[in-house]
C-alpha cells in the first residue's frame, strides 16, 4: 500500500494542483468524504464546496465549484470549473458577491428561472468566505 496520495487539481483555465498529499476530503454530491492511501478505486461528481488535503502535517484549503473527483491507484484526479486556494480568495469580493446573491434571491420567487443560478452565486460566495477565512487563522 503506498504511504501518499497523488493528487492532479485542473480546472479549465490552469492545472492548480500537483503534488504527494497524506490525505484529501471533499464536498461530493452526496455529502463529504475523505481519502486515505490505499482508497478503493471510485469515481463522484462534486458541488460546490471545500475541498483540503494534508500534506506533512498541514492542511490546505480550496473553494471549489462543481467538478469530478476520481481515485485509481493512489491518483486522485479532480476536475473542477473553478478552484481558489485560501489566499488567493478576495474576501471583500466574496462578501459583495453574498449580498448580491441576497438581494436577488429577495426578488425572485423559486418558480423564476434565475433562482438557481442565484443560490448557486450564494454558495459559492460562502464557501468562499468560509475558506478565506481558514487563511486569516493560519
Amino acid at each position: 500500500m503506498a504511504e501518499k496520495l497523488r493528487l492532479e487539481l485542473v480546472t479549465p483555465y490552469r492545472k492548480v494542483l500537483s503534488e504527494e498529499v497524506d490525505e484529501i476530503t471533499a464536498t461530493g454530491s452526496l455529502g463529504e468524504f475523505g481519502v486515505l492511501p490505499g482508497h478503493a478505486p471510485f469515481l463522484t461528481s462534486l458541488k460546490i464546496g471545500e475541498f483540503a488535503y494534508k500534506k506533512s502535517g498541514a492542511v490546505s484549503h480550496l473553494a471549489v465549484n462543481w467538478g469530478y473527483f476520481e481515485v485509481e491507484n493512489d491518483t486522485v484526479t479532480v476536475l473542477v470549473e473553478t478552484a481558489e486556494r485560501s489566499d488567493e480568495i478576495d474576501l471583500e469580493r466574496a462578501k459583495a458577491a453574498l449580498g448580491r446573491a441576497e438581494e436577488a434571491l429577495k426578488k425572485l420567487s423559486p418558480e423564476d428561472k434565475d433562482y438557481r443560478v442565484m443560490e448557486a452565486a450564494l454558495e459559492r460566495a460562502l464557501i468562499r468566505m468560509q475558506v478565506a477565512g481558514k487563511a486569516a487563522r493560519k
